[in-house]
């Protein structure tokens, strides 16, 4: 059974540069098959970005998705954890502050993201959530 972070976060997580258009964003998505990508300023991360995200901050609230910025949309908080992290620790992160991802940076630089999927599949691969996350994606 994994112990870190490192061992069950998704690698080279996708992040957009803080002035990218929501609709540039949500086809990055789904190019990528993702519901998720980090917003950066220049060199520094501003936040996270996910689909419900672009649907409730967005589309359910009449912006227009070509003129509304990712930085408008994303999260207020970024909330991270490291690669060294103990899984513990991001599963507790996650509870806190109701995360369903959580990007994982080293040395300021994001380096991967770990999902509630990828937990349910390290931690309980049999239960609905694990069974779910391990299945192929339907498109």
């Amino acid at each position: 059974m994994a112990q870190r972070v490192r061992e069950v976060m998704t690698p080279a997580p996708v992040a957009l540069g803080a002035l990218t258009s929501v609709n540039e964003a949500a086809q990055r998505m789904r190019d990528e098959d993702i519901g998720a990508v980090l917003v950066r300023d220049g060199a520094e991360l501003r936040g996270l970005v996910t689909d419900r995200d672009l649907v409730v901050r967005v589309l359910a609230t009449h912006k227009n998705p070509d003129e509304t910025t990712v930085a408008e949309a994303c999260s207020p908080e970024l909330v991270t954890a490291s690669p060294e992290d103990e899984i513990g620790h991001a599963v507790r992160l996650m509870r806190e502050h109701t995360l369903r991802r959580l990007p994982v940076v080293d040395n300021g630089e994001a380096v991967g993201m770990v999902s509630l999927g990828d937990l349910a599949v390290e931690r309980d691969p049999s239960s609905a959530l694990g069974d779910i996350s391990a299945s192929s994606p339907n498109t």
